[in-house]
């Protein structure tokens, strides 16, 4: 008797444990700090501010891109060109964040230009035919009295920079195949398998490590300008970032009422931004900076003021305004090294997405069909002619995370305001106005926090092995110095054959491909275990997302068409429907010793 009520009991306390252990789990899937969740929609006047703020939390990033390629594009001098690239930036990035909300994974994520892309860009543009005449002129490297350069602006400097953006737009839009070929044939799930945060790390890192020179070129201008300008990020992201001021909120429960919102917090880019463009143009106002070329010129406010009088009010941009998009091979592969880099970092954005909206983790047939649609916004973008590629914002998870707003419809609502902003060429216009040192302080913290996100990735690695140490110096630090020697040696490579030179000039060319490729190989090869290499703690999130799972997935189903999804037998081979069974579970009631190496590396861990 006393044997059955120790066991009554016991399975009383199990049940007790286990009710709790789901409460928590429910918990932890459906926060109730969310106000509004993935699948949940505010009033229709809360969602437009909400969206729009989604757009100005968008808005450093999405021009920054622009800016630093204007040089190596030839762009340099014609600012209304430069307006009209920014207008497209902004109408791609808009239709990519409506396809991505609607078609795509379906979480509250902002699409827009990738920092992915820079170095194969900058690294095709070096080749020989594609450097630009303006810059070899101005080092003297280029004889203007034989071979006369257009004036700025007129239509023979404007055909010198769409020749360029030309050659961009059509290495996008074919590397961004491969990207959707990835996402929907689910290839990209046997990838992550062999890749690690080792392999990570420098692919990442060096992003932004090998865009230093343009950053310093630009603050070079006015290292005052510049470091007044990375002081006020600073101050406004870090040193006021716990400063609220009130401001009405308007709820469904309480009407209107005053709550503290943490705008520095939200908006340290901008609110940096325009303050140092404020002082700039007081500067110029007051005649403290130089009236002639000379240091401190280019942080004038007026120097390329007559852009606002030349763009055009209302501008629609369009498929191939710029001409139609050329293909060379080598151009391709060099790209292909930063469309791998944007995909590995957009599904770490999913997960992270998802546990701020409060939904349930991601699983396989969402992520697939994430990166896939996230492919055909790259093709897009390279359609259009944005000079970039699209890829998931890591800004606005944030601020999902600080407003506790991650309804999808306020998202598709910021998407909408940049399609209807990228049409306003007055809008584009005046960005252009913004101070060379200005934009270079902001490229001083900007890419240094590209730096920090990839070194980020070091939390899971096992520091003190020596093995560890030995593949991430040796990757990051060949992948600075062997690039760098290819761009001080033009021309060396050569195989006989000029498609092959090109080809091996980008790819060795590209500090990201060079560096990742060393730390890829060394990783998979030098003998280490998954816990030393960072691959159980990196993949833990994964466990969430097995098939068969208890939670409520049905937020990432298509709108309209799923229930008739569901009824085809076919969905179930692809990858990238809801009902898609990936090899996991079809494989393990064919092989069971599956699930028994799984479970001897789970016991790893211990």
């Amino acid at each position: 008797m006393e044997c059955l009520v120790r066991t009554s009991k016991m399975a009383e306390k199990a049940r007790q444990s286990n009710e709790a252990a789901v409460a928590i789990e429910e918990q932890r899937s459906a926060p109730d700090s969310i106000l509004y969740k993935v699948d949940e929609s505010p009033p229709w006047y809360l969602a437009v501010l909400l969206g729009f703020q989604h757009y100005l939390t968008a808005f450093g990033s999405t021009i920054t891109v622009p800016l630093v390629l204007q040089t190596a594009m030839c762009i340099d001098q014609d600012r209304v060109g430069l307006s009209e690239i920014i207008s497209t930036t902004f109408f791609v990035s808009g239709i990519s964040t409506l396809l991505q909300t609607t078609l795509g994974v379906r979480l509250p994520i902002i699409q827009g230009v990738t920092f992915s892309f820079l170095t194969p860009t900058f690294t095709i543009l070096a080749l020989d035919k594609w450097k630009c005449p303006y810059v070899l002129a101005a080092k003297g490297e280029w004889n203007v009295t034989s071979f006369p350069l257009p004036d700025p602006g007129s239509p023979g400097h404007r055909e010198i920079w769409q020749m360029r953006m030309r050659e961009i737009q059509g290495t996008i839009m074919v590397s961004s195949v491969f990207q959707i070929i990835i996402g929907f044939s689910g290839i990209m799930g046997l990838i992550l398998q062999f890749i690690g945060p080792l392999a990570i790390v420098p692919t990442i890192s060096l992003i932004g490590l090998s865009l230093f020179k343009e950053a310093a070129d630009l603050a070079s201008k006015q290292w005052y300008i510049a470091l007044m300008t990375m002081f006020l990020i600073a101050l406004f992201s870090q040193y006021l970032r716990n400063i609220s001021i009130p401001v009405c909120k308007i709820t469904r429960k309480d009407g209107c009422s005053v709550y503290k919102l943490p705008i520095f917090k939200l908006f340290p880019i901008l609110l940096a931004l325009l303050t140092a463009w404020m002082i700039c143009a007081i500067l110029t106002a007051t005649g403290a900076l130089p009236e002639k070329e000379g240091w401190g010129y280019a942080a004038r406010t007026d120097v390329n003021a007559d852009v606002l009088k030349k763009a055009l009010w209302f501008r629609f941009p369009y498929p191939g305004q710029w001409g139609m998009p050329t293909v060379s091979v080598s151009a391709v592969f060099g790209m292909l090294a930063g469309v791998l880099a944007s995909m590995i970092e957009s599904v770490g954005d999913y997960y992270a997405c998802a546990k701020l909206a409060g939904a349930p983790p991601p699983p396989i047939h969402a992520v697939n069909r994430g990166i896939g649609i996230e492919g055909i916004g790259c093709l897009l973008a390279g359609a259009w002619g944005s000079g970039n590629g699209t890829t998931s914002y890591s800004e606005n998870i944030g601020a999902i995370g600080i407003t506790r707003v991650g309804s999808r419809r306020v998202v598709q609502i910021g998407g909408i305001v940049m399609i209807v902003l990228g049409c306003l060429g007055k809008f584009g216009a005046l960005f252009v106005t913004i101070p060379d040192p200005v934009i270079g302080g902001l490229f001083m913290v900007t890419f240094g926090m590209v730096v920090a996100v990839g070194l980020s990735n070091l939390q899971f690695v096992d520091l003190t092995s020596s093995r560890n140490i030995f593949i991430l110096g040796t990757s990051i630090f060949f992948g600075l110095s062997f690039p760098n020697w290819m761009k001080n040696h033009p021309g060396y490579i050569s195989t006989g054959d000029e498609i092959a030179d090109q080809l091996l000039t980008v790819l060795l060319g590209t500090s990201m491909f060079v560096g990742g490729v060393v730390g890829f190989v060394l990783d998979n090869t030098i003998p280490g275990t998954l816990e030393e290499r960072g691959i159980i703690k990196w993949r833990e999130t994964d466990d969430s997302v097995k098939v068969g799972g208890t939670s409520n997935t049905s937020v990432y189903d298509l709108p309209f068409i799923q229930k008739y999804l569901n009824r085809l037998t076919i969905t179930r081979f692809l990858p990238f429907c809801a009902n898609f069974q990936p090899c996991s579970v079809t494989c393990k009631r064919e092989n069971p010793t599956l699930e028994h190496y799984e479970q001897s590396v789970e016991d790893t861990k211990f």
